[in-house]
C-alpha cells in the first residue's frame, strides 16, 4: 500500500518455547521468558497455547485433569504478578477447572497493574488424532472480545480457533486491533515432508487472511519441539493488515518474537479496504445453519 500511515505503536511479543513434563519448570521459563521481552521493549507478551503443561490431550487420561486449576489460580497469579513487575499486558493459556467435571481451555488476559482484565474461553474444540481436545475441555461460553492494551484493543482467540474466519471477524467486531492466537500445532512426527510443508503453509495462509479480511494484525504464538507423536512446528509470526508477515520464528528453536505493530495500519487499510463498510448482514442469516442440504436451497 502507498503513503503508509502512522499512528500509535504497540510492541507485541511471542515465546516460542519446548515443554517438559515440569510444569514449575515451564512455568519459570515462561517467567524468565517475559522478563527477556519486556526488556527488549515488549508492551504486550503472549504465551503459546498451555504453556505450563506438555500437550497432554494427546491421548485420554482421567490423570490428566490433576492439572487443571481455578481462575483465580496459581499460574494467573504468577503471570498477574509479572506483569504488573515488568509493566507489560500478558496473555496466558490456562486449564481452567470451574467447577467439577466443567473444565475449558482459555486465554487469560492480565493488564500491567497485574489483574485480570478478562478471559477468553476457546470455543472451537478439536477431536483428531492426538488432538484429542474434546475429551478434556467444554466449548466456551465467553463470546468474542476485546481487552485494552496500552493504546490498542486486543482480542485473543486459541489454536483451533485459527481455522474460523467467523471467530476471527467477530473478535475484530468487537473492536480488536491486534488477534492473538496461543497454539499448540505440529506435525506428526516422521510425516512426508511435503505433507509437512503443506500443512504449515495452510495454517499460517488462513490466519493472514484474517488480518486481510479483517484489516487487524493477528499474532501466533506457537510452542515448538518433540512430545510423544507430535513435532510441534513452531513458526510463530506477526502479520499487518495487509497479510504482510513482518517477524517470523524458525520451525527448530526456541524463540522470543517481537515486533512493532503500527496501529495506524488498521486505519489505512480499512479505508482502502472497506470490507466492514460493505458486509451483507441483511443476507448471512444462514451463516446460522449448520449446513444447508435442501434442494435448491429451499426454505
Amino acid at each position: 500500500m502507498s503513503n503508509p500511515q502512522t499512528g500509535p505503536k504497540i510492541t507485541v511479543a511471542l515465546i516460542q518455547m519446548s515443554c517438559t513434563d515440569r510444569p514449575e519448570a515451564n512455568l519459570e521459563k515462561a517467567l524468565d521468558r517475559i522478563g527477556e521481552a519486556a526488556a527488549r521493549g515488549a508492551q504486550v507478551v503472549c504465551l503459546q497455547e498451555l504453556f505450563r503443561t506438555c500437550y497432554f490431550c494427546q491421548s485420554e487420561s482421567d490423570e490428566a485433569f490433576d492439572l487443571a486449576e481455578p481462575i483465580p489460580g496459581p499460574t494467573t497469579d504468577a503471570l498477574g504478578r509479572a506483569a504488573a513487575k515488568h509493566h507489560v499486558t500478558l496473555i496466558g493459556s490456562v486449564f481452567e477447572k470451574r467447577a467439577a467435571g466443567i473444565f475449558h481451555n482459555t486465554a487469560v488476559v492480565l493488564g500491567e497493574d497485574g489483574c485480570l482484565r478478562g478471559r477468553y474461553r476457546k470455543m472451537h474444540i478439536p477431536d483428531d488424532p492426538l488432538y484429542y481436545e474434546k475429551f478434556y475441555f467444554t466449548p466456551g461460553d465467553l463470546g468474542f472480545q476485546s481487552f485494552p492494551a496500552g493504546p490498542a484493543r486486543i482480542g485473543t482467540l486459541v489454536c483451533w480457533d485459527q481455522w474460523f474466519p467467523e471467530a476471527a471477524r467477530l473478535t475484530a467486531l468487537a473492536g480488536a486491533q491486534v488477534l492473538f492466537y496461543p497454539t499448540a500445532i505440529g506435525w506428526f512426527a516422521g510425516g512426508p515432508a511435503s505433507e509437512c510443508r503443506a500443512m504449515h503453509q495452510a495454517w499460517e495462509t488462513v490466519q493472514r487472511g484474517h488480518a486481510i479480511a479483517n484489516g487487524v494484525f493477528v499474532a501466533a504464538a506457537n510452542r515448538v519441539g518433540r512430545e510423544g507423536g507430535l513435532e510441534f512446528w513452531g513458526a510463530s509470526f506477526v502479520c499487518d493488515p495487509f497479510g504482510e508477515v513482518i517477524a517470523r520464528a524458525s520451525h527448530d528453536r526456541e524463540e522470543i518474537l517481537v515486533a512493532c505493530c503500527d496501529l495506524g495500519r488498521v486505519d489505512q487499510t480499512r479505508r482502502q479496504w472497506p470490507f466492514f463498510r460493505d458486509r451483507r448482514i441483511d443476507a448471512y442469516g444462514g451463516i446460522l445453519e449448520r449446513f444447508n442440504d435442501r434442494p435448491g436451497g429451499d426454505s
